[in-house]
């Protein structure tokens, strides 16, 4: 729906002021010109002409009146079919896969039916309106005709004058057939130009009054004070959440889906402001700060990262466009691109198609990990960076976030619990609040919601390993299932000793 008021609603508008407006005004000052010499050879006739305008105008009002309404429901309804039919396309494999071709084809149909009634509707007012102003013209050629008649056989007008006076009365009619020829752009743009100013009345998120510091450098140390956030009154998300972390320190972020995990890492990268409490970084309180200012010191590397229609090169250099050729290469080294990326026809000039569709899974995330690298920030958001992709490719990237996490503020989300064990800091979240923090071996120690959390995930994916139709006690302990001694994910991440 955004894109379609950006472009086709735009597009309307542009159509108005470039043609429609022209022309309408071209033929206003004509039927201006007209009105005043056809009062000069006769005022009264004149103005017995102008009563059957002046209802024609009547009826013209009430008919745009009545398709204003009709031409912006289009504009829904448009911005609809076109954002179905690009899901459609962009999930091709999920609709092949669920035999959904039908379905959605029926989907689009019902929407083109909508569109096509919808227009149907602004088709037969048109119609209508231009049956009327041809009728009311007719009208006003007879009464012309016959009263001109008259004045003529009376005397009280010359052959001469009726003759200029039927041309000129031509020239003031005209316009009128050009407002209903161009009625329905000038109501569609009008229509349009409603929908954009919705979205030009939103206020930027970086013009803001209270925004007047500026962090040219930063050091990374994050601090929430008991910070309270509501997306709807009444209905909050996070409850009295403090915490810090400094800058080369980890902080692990666990819990159930819509415990507040999320929420709080977009206040960290102030997508959002506290509904009460603050939010610093090296002391200064968020909301005060420039957005520019602060979010090119952040990085973030997404379970799902998206990648754009261009080269390899391109989406590396997307956090940093100024950077060199030689940093470029450098952080595609770290995060591993160069591994694939010099084994293509292009290298780095590779297209990788929308979405970067034609890389794996695994690619698409180290092209994430070069792109975070290169942005070169002293905040690092890590929201299950590695949790969907298999083992060698999770190995491969590993590495790289090791690269990327040195020295820095660190906040991870995490599902697979066995690659926080040596967070700093693990924060267990339930329904927005932080119900249990500590490090691994402390929190399980106390053998509370996080020990529960881990041994149920350790027992599942030891039972991962078992012949259908076995099981496997819960674990007694927190021995994790890889090989006594082993370094966890993290801790290969990391390159930090910790308890096996």
């Amino acid at each position: 729906a955004l894109v379609s008021r950006i472009m086709s609603d735009a597009e309307g508008v542009r159509n108005l002021v470039g043609t429609g407006l022209v022309e309408l005004l071209g033929g206003l000052m004509t039927a201006l010109v007209a009105f005043i010499l056809l009062i000069k050879i006769n005022a009264t006739l004149t103005l017995a002409t102008l009563v059957f305008l002046a209802v024609f105008g009547f009826l013209v009002s009430k008919a745009f009146g009545i398709m204003h309404p009709i031409f912006r429901e289009r504009s829904v309804i448009n911005a609809e079919v076109s954002g179905r039919l690009t899901e459609s396309l962009g999930g091709v494999r999920v609709v092949k896969g669920f035999h959904a071709e039908e379905r959605e084809a029926e989907t689009f149909s019902a929407g083109a039916m909508r569109l096509f009634e919808n227009v149907r509707k602004t088709l037969t007012a048109t119609s209508l309106l231009g049956m009327s102003g041809t009728l009311l013209m007719g009208v006003v050629s007879i009464t012309v005709m016959t009263v001109g008649g008259q004045m003529i056989v009376q005397g009280a007008m010359t052959m001469g004058e009726f003759i200029a006076y039927t041309l000129y009365l031509g020239l003031l009619v005209a316009p009128v057939f050009q407002i209903v020829g161009i009625g329905s752009q000038i109501t569609e743009a009008f229509a349009g130009l409603d929908r954009m100013q919705e979205v030009l009345a939103e206020t930027p998120e970086d013009v803001d009054p209270q925004r007047v510091h500026r962090l040219d450098e930063i050091q990374g140390h994050a601090l929430f004070d008991e910070v309270n956030f509501y997306y709807e009154e009444g209905k909050p998300v996070l409850h009295d959440i403090s915490l810090e972390s400094v800058p080369g320190t980890v902080t692990a972020l666990v819990g159930p889906s819509g415990s507040g995990k999320s929420t709080l890492i977009g206040l960290v990268a102030a997508f959002a402001k506290p509904t009460s409490g603050a939010v610093y970084v090296d002391g200064v309180d968020l909301s005060t700060v420039r957005l520019d200012s602060y979010r090119s010191k952040l990085g973030v590397v997404l379970q799902d990262n998206f990648l754009f229609d261009g080269t390899i090169r391109e989406n590396i250099l997307f956090g940093q466009p100024d950077a060199s050729g030689e940093e470029v290469e450098r952080a595609a080294r770290i995060a591993r691109v160069d591994e694939f990326a010099l084994r293509m026809e292009n290298g780095y000039g590779t297209i990788i198609g929308e979405r970067g569709v034609k890389l794996s899974g695994g690619q698409r995330q180290r092209v994430a990990i070069a792109r975070a690298i290169l942005a070169n920030p002293r905040i690092l958001i890590l929201d299950e960076a590695t949790s969907s992709l298999d083992t060698e490719s999770e190995a491969l990237i590993q590495q790289g976030l090791a690269e990327l996490m040195k020295g820095r503020t660190t906040f991870v989300i995490a599902h697979r619990l066995s690659t926080i064990r040596s967070a700093d800091q693990i924060l267990v979240m339930e329904e927005g609040r932080i119900v249990e923090r500590g490090s691994h071996q402390e929190l399980m120690a106390r053998r509370g919601r996080y020990y529960e959390l881990y041994t149920r995930q350790a027992g599942l994916e030891a039972n991962r390993f078992i012949n259908p139709g076995e099981s496997e006690e819960e674990p007694e302990s927190e021995k994790p299932t890889r090989p006594e001694g082993a370094p966890s994910p993290l801790q290969i991440l990391t390159g930090r000793p910790g308890d096996a």
